[in-house]
């Protein structure tokens, strides 16, 4: 079969995001393939200002933001059990996870 698989991880969690990646590291060292990562992207970090007050004071403001870690993982000389092996795998609930073939 031997094709390239990537696979792209998105949380809002660091922790949920490197913890995954090692869990699909370990599956695919098990299986026999080849990978490559995980590599991590740029922190894309989403600010919002909100007034804290609805009418009095204008200067009176909270900032929040949301960060979106990501990381790229490389599947090289892939079997049919690699990927039955990822199919099977579960990752935690807070993980984005996009495989292209």
């Amino acid at each position: 079969m031997s094709q390239k698989i990537r696979i792209k991880l998105k949380s809002f969690d660091h922790n949920l995001v490197d913890k995954s990646a090692e869990k699909i590291v370990n599956t695919v060292k098990n299986t026999g393939a080849v990978v490559s990562g995980p590599i991590p992207l740029p922190t894309n970090k989403k600010i919002f200002t909100v007034n804290k007050s609805t009418f009095v004071n204008k200067k009176a403001r909270e900032q929040f933001q949301i960060a979106t870690y990501n990381r790229i993982l490389d599947i090289y000389e892939s079997s049919p059990k690699t990927i039955d092996a990822l199919m099977k795998l579960e990752l935690p609930s807070g993980v984005h996870v996009d495989i292209k073939v």
